[in-house]
């Protein structure tokens, strides 16, 4: 792999590479048309779910937005070589710490083809070479991609397999990439629970965990009906087949009577089916009734489960139950309770009175990601530039020695 050459880029050399990508993908938007349609063709042939084929596409549009991406991330500061504050020991050494790339990160993910791109702008912008193993989903879209991105860097003089496209086998083509070892740095698992949950359990290199999004929004008593409502029908409603999409709305009991019905009527107006506890169907009697698994299910799709709770307490230890650590969101006029949320709720974003479709790597400034990490280790919450880099130690001295 071409990590080391990489590392040693400026950040011009990069930013040329990726400016020579996005302007490829927008010549060859044709080609990258004819690829997808094949893909395109193949999951409508194998029933997958309109979402899911939504997830797929990469059109003219698709393109021309994942190239803007790459030239965003261009204009994003460098990490590489970025050091913080230095301190001036007793001894006269001055020792502080300097971002450099991880090296070589495996990435497995699933069905997006944007994720392809997205993953090799954000690797190059931070010094490392990236092997990419897709979904069978978006095979014919992916090696094309592929090409396309080795051709721009083998024009800007760089090396092409600084971006490697694992073609989609099976589970031990999966199983051989994360065993690697010395030979990938980080594997990045980005998709379904079964994915994340093999990578996890079979990998001998570290990993990164892209967890599913069971994601809630708790409705504060005193809370404002109008944003109330729009929150619950943006985070749900918008995307619902991504992983910051709604999944769980926890209503305070003293708001269910009045705010239900409108929730209700704006939710399904948008096309939601909702599911509920006991008190929300006494509340909305022609509401399905809620299972067990409902409430740590991740639907993807335009469904979601909402349940009635005494206070602020019953939603947080709802979300300690039954929570991804992915986003959690609570709508309130208290500004005790929401530092409280702040303060004390355990997810990669915590947010108050904003769209749980907010965690994500664009929305924050960090512009692509290669995924929303639930796990602490390393980087929790959008995986952007800094993540994808470490920290070593600098000390400069004058010829001091340890006594």
């Amino acid at each position: 792999m071409a990590s080391r050459p990489l590392a040693a880029l400026s950040r011009a050399q990069k930013d040329a590479a990726l400016q020579g990508i996005a302007n490829a993908l927008r010549r060859r938007v044709d080609e990258i048309g004819v690829a997808n349609s094949q893909d395109l063709d193949k999951a409508r042939e194998s029933e997958l779910s309109a979402p899911m084929v939504s997830r797929l596409d990469m059109g003219p549009k698709q393109v021309d937005a994942t190239a803007a991406g790459v030239e965003f991330i261009m204009g994003l500061q460098d990490p590489v070589g970025s050091r913080g504050p230095m301190q001036r020991l007793g001894n006269g050494l001055l020792v502080g710490q300097q971002r450099l790339p991880l090296g070589v990160i495996g990435m497995i993910y699933e069905s997006r083809p944007n994720v392809t791109v997205d993953a090799a702008a954000l690797c190059l912008k931070a010094g490392n070479s990236v092997v990419l193993r897709g979904g069978k989903e978006a095979a014919h879209t992916n090696a094309l991609l592929g090409q396309i991105i080795g051709d721009a860097l083998h024009a800007d003089g760089l090396p092409r397999d600084a971006v490697q496209i694992v073609p989609p086998h099976d589970r031990e083509g999966t199983k051989e990439m994360i065993t690697l070892t010395g030979l990938i740095d980080l594997i990045i698992p980005r998709g379904g629970e079964g994915l994340i949950r093999y990578v996890s359990e079979n990998a001998r290199i570290p990993v990164v965990a892209h967890y599913k999004g069971v994601c809630h929004l708790y409705l504060d008593t005193g809370c404002a009906h109008p944003m109330a409502v729009d929150l619950a029908v943006n985070s749900k409603a918008q995307k619902p087949g991504v992983c910051n999409a709604l999944e769980c709305l926890l209503v305070h009991e003293d708001e269910a009577a009045v705010l239900l019905p409108k929730l209700a009527e704006a939710l399904q107006g948008a096309g939601v089916e909702l599911r509920g506890c006991d008190k929300t169907c006494a509340v909305l009697p022609k509401v399905k009734a809620a299972t067990e698994d409902d409430w740590g299910e991740e639907f993807l799709a335009m469904v979601l489960a909402v349940k009635v709770v005494s206070d602020i307490d019953a939603a947080m230890a709802h979300i300690v139950e039954f929570g991804s650590n992915h986003t959690e969101v609570i709508c309130t006029e208290s500004q005790s309770r929401a530092q409280r949320w702040l303060r004390e709720v355990d997810a990669s974003a915590v947010m108050v009175n904003a769209s749980t479709r907010f965690n994500d790597g664009g929305e924050l400034g960090l512009g692509a990601e290669m995924g929303i990490s639930t796990s602490k280790t390393h980087v929790y919450g959008p995986m952007g530039l800094l993540g994808l880099t470490s920290e070593k130690w600098v000390v400069l001295g004058d010829g001091q020695v340890r006594n």
